[in-house]
Parts: C-alpha cells; sequence; structure tokens
C-alpha cells in the first residue's frame, strides 16, 4: 500500500492511499489542479481514483470537492451528518447527490482490495470521522483533526504499517499568538486540534515491531513550525513508557502546501 500526502496543514488537505488496483483521496481541501498535480507523482490520474473519503465538513477539507467531482464523477463518501452539512456549502457549487455514499463509525467498508474502518474523532464538526484502510495485512491510517484520544482511538490505531497522525500546534506558540482567545479556547479544547507533545504521545500508544514510516500532519502554519513538530514528537517518544525510541521509526514531516513524498508500506 501507497501513502501520499498530496497536501496537509491548517489551510488544506488531500492524502492519496492506494494500493496497485485502488486509488483513494481522504479529503479535497485544495484545488482540483492541485490534487491532479499531485496525483501525478504517483502516476495516477483523476480518472484512477475510485473514492473520496472525507473526514468532516471544514473548508480545509473539502474545497476542492465539488469541481474535481464534476469533473471525475467520483464516489463521495462520508457520515451522514457530513454529507447534509456538505450539500449546504454554496461555495462548493452543484454535487450529484447520486455519488453520495453514507459511512458509519466502526462499521467497515470495502472498495477495490481495501478495507476501510471510518471511526469517530473528537472534533467540533458534525460527524466527523478519521479511517484505517487494510489489504494485504497491510494497515494504515489517516487520523488528523483529532482533540484528544482514548482507548476508543488507539484501539482503532492498533498495529498498524503507517499512519499520518496530526501534529498541529505548539501549545506555547498558540498561546501567545496571534489568535483571538476564543479561537485558542476552541483548538486547546477536547474537540479541537491534537498538540505536538499529543501527537508524540499518542505514538507511545500505538507503536509495534512493524510500524513503517509515520507523517506528522495538518501542522499549523501560524502555531508551529517542521522542525519544532518532529523534535517535540520525537521527544516524547523517548520520554515515553514504551519500548520503543524515536530512533526506532521513520518519522517525517508532511508539507502543508505541496506533495510530501511516498511511504511503501507492505
Amino acid at each position: 500500500m501507497r501513502l501520499s500526502p498530496i497536501a496537509s496543514g491548517s489551510s488544506g488537505n488531500s492524502i492519496y492511499v492506494g494500493s496497485d488496483r485502488t486509488h483513494l483521496l481522504v479529503d479535497t481541501g485544495i484545488s482540483r489542479k492541485r490534487i491532479e498535480e499531485g496525483l501525478s507523482l504517483l502516476d495516477v490520474s483523476g480518472h484512477d481514483i475510485d473514492g473520496i473519503l472525507i473526514t468532516h465538513e471544514h473548508s480545509d477539507h473539502i474545497q476542492g470537492l465539488g469541481v474535481f467531482c464534476r469533473k471525475y464523477h467520483v464516489p463521495i463518501y462520508a457520515t451522514q451528518s457530513t454529507l447534509m452539512e456538505i450539500e449546504k456549502v454554496n461555495a462548493l457549487g452543484e454535487i450529484d447527490s447520486s455519488l453520495f455514499n453514507v459511512v458509519q463509525p466502526d462499521i467497515g467498508l470495502t472498495i477495490g482490495d481495501i478495507d476501510i474502518t471510518p471511526m469517530h474523532i473528537y472534533h467540533d464538526a458534525a460527524d466527523p470521522v478519521g479511517y484505517t484502510f487494510t489489504c494485504n495485512n497491510t494497515k494504515i491510517a489517516v487520523a488528523t483533526d483529532l482533540g484528544h484520544y482514548d482507548d476508543y482511538i488507539i484501539s482503532h490505531l492498533t498495529g498498524l504499517n503507517s499512519i499520518l497522525i496530526e501534529s498541529n500546534h505548539d501549545v506555547r506558540m498558540l498561546q501567545v499568538g496571534p489568535y483571538p482567545y476564543r479561537l485558542k479556547q476552541r483548538i486547546l479544547s477536547e474537540n479541537g486540534h491534537l498538540s505536538n507533545e499529543n501527537a508524540g504521545r499518542l505514538l507511545n500508544r500505538i507503536l509495534n515491531d512493524n510500524m513503517g514510516p509515520v507523517f506528522l500532519g495538518h501542522l499549523s502554519h501560524e502555531n508551529n513550525m517542521p522542525e519544532l513538530a518532529y523534535e517535540s514528537v520525537r521527544l516524547e517518544i523517548d520520554m515515553g513508557d514504551c519500548p520503543y525510541k524515536s530512533g526506532d521509526i521513520e518519522i517525517r514531516v508532511a508539507h502543508r502546501d505541496r506533495p510530501s513524498g511516498i511511504i511503501n508500506v507492505g
């Protein structure tokens, strides 16, 4: 399987997950042109995409959905509440409702040769989900927009071979930064975003002997820096009580505004 962030950040997100036979996108929060350019680096075209899995309805996850689907007529998968919110977004233009497919947390579905399980996530949206993908005994996850994690999240992220995990902000940068107080409180809340430190702590709970490279994603432009996210996560892993250290895995930071390369696992 392959995992490739086309863009991952507070200004827009679109992640490719695929096998030799099946090609998927998680979110379309950037322009169709940028998605097409990112896919071309993978030798994949928009016509090859078998499904778009939407995590939630915030603009940085759906703003390119209407244009992309009007050109390529790709099936869209999301929770019922998310689909209802998408239909209200006039800026997306008309989307053929026959493309909509309802998913439910904890109930698996299969697209091509990839088994997918949505999981509930804690974020201030209608009914947001993350996703795990399994093919040929290889398991990948995309888990962003996590206000916090708990045993439920950990149970879904057990046995992974790779993950794109949110490392949104440095708490100190956020606290002293220019955001209004209410926005700061929203980001720091249990339905906001995962900090660098909490990303490292979550990784401590899910690292295993078969874990391959890890992407840190959804970094804030204003409240984080790639080097800071990387070092903070490494430090949390090294300070944790799990048997693994940061040197045991490859950690990459996904770019906010351009493709970040490919992870091949399995």
